[in-house]
């Protein structure tokens, strides 16, 4: 999954979650869904990250639409890294059903006890 996708958006503490899991991996493509407040207080950029800067405030059609022509033939992985600890439920909802219209599978992952973790391949 050298692909990560992940929203910058609301939530206290969230931004953190958003820069650990980029620093933890070598991620060939970074893609952070975000609004122009993201586009100019988030410090963590390394040349692999592309903001796709969006109007939050817009319907859930208007977003989807939005992120597909913005991702289309930028990703050529069959599955992608998503994470969706920042952000609000119609951001989500954009960016998922986005992923699925483009075709590609989802693994998601987060950051627990410190550690980058892929969500549902842990092993008990």
């Amino acid at each position: 999954m050298p692909t990560l996708l992940a929203c910058l958006s609301t939530g206290k503490g969230t931004w953190s979650e958003v820069s650990r899991i980029i620093q933890a991996q070598p991620w060939t493509k970074i893609f952070l869904i975000t609004n122009r407040f993201g586009e100019e207080n988030f410090t963590i950029k390394p040349e692999s990250v592309q903001l796709l800067v969006l109007n939050l405030d817009a319907d859930c059609s208007s977003l989807i639409q939005e992120i597909k022509k913005q991702l289309k033939d930028k990703i050529v992985d069959f599955e992608v890294a998503l994470n969706l600890a920042s952000g609000s439920g119609k951001e989500h909802i954009a960016l998922l059903e986005a992923v699925l219209e483009l075709g590609l599978n989802f693994r998601l992952v987060t950051v627990i006890n410190n550690q980058f973790e892929v969500l549902g391949m842990r092993r008990e």
